[in-house]
């Protein structure tokens, strides 16, 4: 094969949301792992209905991109919340607290970081959201 890492996020991924008590409204599967990545990472969400993840985070240096592929979700940034529909995609800087809910059909998001440090700059805040 070609020099490069080929997987499939919903087979070859494991969700990790029920580890951490978020199922049924949360499936993650973090593929930096998987596809072997030194700078970067990916991971898939599939949010249910109206579900918000239950903790906001920022990072020291890795920036994120969050782009909805099916459905739609709330991104809250800061103090705003941004509504992002299929193919929407938002770029949030490293220092920004960012959190997301799934829209009234709940949604599907690829969320893309760099540089990957995997959680180890991530500061977490539990029940954040904007008021």
């Amino acid at each position: 094969m070609a020099n490069c890492t080929v997987v499939n996020l919903k087979r070859d991924v494991e969700d990790m949301a029920p580890k951490h008590g978020l199922a049924p409204g949360l499936e993650s599967r973090f593929a930096r792992g998987a596809l072997e990545l030194a700078q970067s990472g990916l991971t898939h969400f599939t949010l249910a209905p109206e579900f918000r993840t239950p903790f906001g985070h920022r990072h020291d240096s890795q920036e994120e991109v969050y782009l909805v592929v099916a459905g739609s979700v709330r991104l809250a940034v800061d103090d705003d919340v941004v509504e992002l529909g299929e193919w929407d995609v938002a770029r949030v800087p490293p220092e920004a607290m960012r959190c997301l809910e799934g829209g009234p059909e709940g949604g599907e998001v690829l969320a893309f970081g760099a540089p990957s440090k995997g959680n180890a700059d991530a500061q977490m805040e539990p029940g954040w959201w904007p008021a």
